[in-house]
């Protein structure tokens, strides 16, 4: 029976979905289906019983659940201590000009509270370069937002905000109670500059090629609106500024905060910052 199957089960288990498992795991479903089929022939027993809208966990189920998550705390525990005594004290962090967010201080709490001995070394970003660095190797792990190219990373979501246009206030727009794109049609945007991560571009521009003044950081952005009346998204739980407002767009996704990291590398203390990350965020 291998760490990994019951990694696989515990997803399946506590989603009760394997369709949302299989998002959780950055797997496709098909081999997750086949990787808990193996696990019940290896336990002799089934443990999850199959349905149209989802699943439910058998008393068998129930039982391995509490035991797997137990072995996968004792693994990740194991993991921890070894690498400290192996001398990997540092993890280099790289935060998407977002620091203030009342989640990253509830991280660096819990994170200093269970490895008092690590040294984390932060890198702040602005808005062109929205893996922190991650790709050109400046930093192990990256809190930041989507979307940008995964290529060669592994990505997990730890919040979704709600986004909406940014406006002066005595913009007319301003006064409505939403919006959608179409309202915003013909109006200059803010914009970031040529060599962004398209994917982060265009999301931030509503998804249309725009203009606009450029862009590189949430302070500039904001000036953008106020000396030139333009347009630009933010999301909802952010502060606009004096003489701003920010209206929900309501055909705008939401704005995915995650955490990102090169899948090849092996720095122990990847996994429980991600891990510590996941319970800050849904705290």
């Amino acid at each position: 029976m291998e760490l990994r199957s019951l990694r696989y089960f515990v997803a399946v288990a506590e989603e009760l979905h394997f369709g949302r498992a299989a998002t959780r795991l950055h797997m496709s479903q098909p081999p997750l289906s086949r990787a808990i089929k193996q696990l019940e022939s290896e336990v002799g027993a089934t443990l999850l019983d199959r349905a149209p809208s989802g699943v439910t966990l058998t008393a068998v189920g129930t039982v391995l659940l509490d035991e797997a998550r137990e072995l996968l705390g004792r693994a990740e525990r194991m993991r921890e201590r070894v690498a400290a005594a192996a001398g990997a004290t540092v993890l280099t962090v790289g935060i998407l000009e977002d620091s203030t967010d009342t989640a990253v201080i509830r991280l660096a709490e819990a994170f200093r509270r269970r490895h008092p001995h690590v040294e984390i070394r932060v890198r702040e970003t602005d808005l062109t370069d929205p893996l922190c660095g991650l790709h050109a190797g400046l930093v192990d792990v990256a809190l930041t937002r989507g979307p940008f190219d995964e290529t060669g990373l592994t990505v997990s979501e730890l919040r979704a905000d709600p986004v909406g246009a940014l406006l002066r206030s005595d913009d007319p727009l301003a006064r409505r109670r939403s919006l959608r794109l179409a309202d915003l049609s013909g109006r200059r945007w803010f914009v970031f500059p040529a060599g962004t991560d398209p994917a982060w571009q265009a999301y931030w521009n509503g998804g249309e090629l725009r203009e606009g003044p450029v862009v590189r950081a949430v302070q500039e952005c904001r000036q953008a609106v106020v000396w030139n009346g333009t347009v630009g998204m933010m999301p909802l739980n952010h502060e606009p500024g004096e003489g701003l407002t920010v209206v929900p767009l309501l055909d705008m996704a939401p704005s995915r905060v995650v955490v990102a990291w090169n899948g090849g590398d092996t720095n122990p203390l990847i996994r429980p910052f991600v891990r510590i990350a996941t319970a800050a965020y849904r705290g």
